[in-house]
């Protein structure tokens, strides 16, 4: 991490302004899920700690797509926050204007406030100039601990950087430090385990990891692409007809470095009630008419699990099947399990975001794996080898 963070920062008597990621799951008026909230809470201490003049934090939540709607209100977020600080988070019910400045100005010595939905107004996905600058008047000094929107260069991730000396939050730099360190440095053997229903939404991962990793695991939706690639007969599961010549590309430069799933889980529909079999794949044994491909099966599980026991860094993105309907969890469920073991045994185990972080919580292990990444899609780009602009905005050490 070659950024400023905040601890290289002077923030005494400084108004600081923070992008936080706050885009968590609300139903009902509820919370669901509060381990992005929680994973802002260290840095907003550490700001705290420094005796500022005050704290702005600023988020989005959903896609609003410019316009106000009560859904995506984060005034939801603003009591949750305070009780997890154990300081009273003052709401301000809009992100810019007059009212929101005066709001901002009038702010108790040491205080901390959250702005509405920054993505009420076009402005911040389309990086405006104008949002920025307004943005920036709320603070002396500009703080990102956004990792899940580090990959997108809007008015509150990049553009503020242009008008505030831009610094890291102790969250975005813990998750740079991982990621960059388990792509250019290592404990080898180097295992990535990559599920998810597309190959066209990961094929430049896999090649990037395909690179740096010393086995690349496939599951999930993926897989199947795949094995239409190698001519197994797959009947209804889901395919990339137009991925398909990516995939033959793939097997054929990868060596032995991809492994995919020797045998499946099959059921004739996508319910609790399917009729299930476990089935081995070749050209000559493929799916049934009628069925699909729905989770790996268990000798592949039993394959995987000895490549991520064996394993010094574990990289994990995507499910190995439709984890959440019971009888095609196994697989994933399995995979959590190992990556929970190859922990204890003092590897490093990092989950790159989405679906495989329900699939550790769900399995009441999320204590037990070494990162958890609070960004999906940055965390994707990162195993790309791709350069985040919000990381990129920031102020060199």
């Amino acid at each position: 991490m070659n950024k400023m963070t905040v601890r290289d920062a002077d923030l005494k008597d400084k108004r600081v302004l923070v992008r936080v990621d706050f885009n968590v799951p609300i139903e009902g008026g509820k919370i669901t899920d509060d381990t992005r909230i929680r994973g802002a809470v260290p840095t907003i201490k550490y700001i705290l700690e420094q005796k500022p003049k005050s704290v702005v934090l600023m988020s989005h939540l959903g896609r609003p797509k410019g316009k106000r709607d009560p859904e995506f209100s984060l005034a939801t977020v603003a009591p949750a926050l305070s009780k997890l600080l154990g300081v009273d988070v003052q709401f301000i019910d809009d992100a810019l204007g007059d009212a929101t400045k005066q709001a901002v100005d009038a702010l108790p010595e040491g205080s901390v406030a959250l702005l509405e939905n920054t993505r009420f107004y076009n402005g911040d996905e389309k990086n405006d100039t104008d949002m920025s600058k307004q943005l920036a008047q709320y603070g002396d000094i500009f703080v990102n601990d956004a990792f899940g929107a580090a990959h997108r260069a809007h008015a509150s991730t990049v553009g503020v950087a242009d008008h505030l000396t831009a610094v890291a939050g102790l969250l975005l730099e813990k998750e740079i430090d991982y990621l960059a360190t388990a792509l250019e440095n290592p404990d080898r053997p180097f295992v990535a385990v990559l599920g998810g229903a597309k190959v066209s939404d990961k094929i430049e991962v896999i090649q990037a990891l395909l690179d740096k990793a010393d086995t690349v695991l496939i599951g999930g939706g993926m897989a199947n692409t795949f094995f239409k690639a190698q001519g197994i007969e797959i009947s209804k599961s889901l395919v990339e007809n137009d991925a398909l010549d990516t995939a033959r590309k793939l097997l054929e430069t990868s060596g032995e470095r991809l492994l995919l799933p020797v045998d499946v889980v099959i059921g004739d529909k996508l319910e609790e009630d399917a009729k299930i079999r476990t089935v081995t794949l070749s050209k000559e044994s493929g799916v049934s008419d009628g069925y699909a491909i729905y989770d790996i099966g268990p000798e592949t599980v039993k394959r995987y699990g000895e490549k991520i026991l064996a394993a010094k860094t574990i990289v994990w993105n995507g499910p190995m099947g439709v984890f959440e309907i019971a009888p095609f969890a196994k697989g994933t469920q399995a995979v959590a399990q190992f990556m929970a073991q190859a922990t204890e045994k003092g590897a490093i185990t990092i989950i790159g975001g989405g679906d495989s972080v329900a699939a550790v919580q769900d399995a009441g292990l999320a204590d037990k794996i070494t990162h958890i990444s609070t960004g999906g899609g940055a965390s994707l780009e990162m195993l790309e080898g791709k350069t985040l602009p919000g990381v990129a905005a920031l102020k060199d050490k």
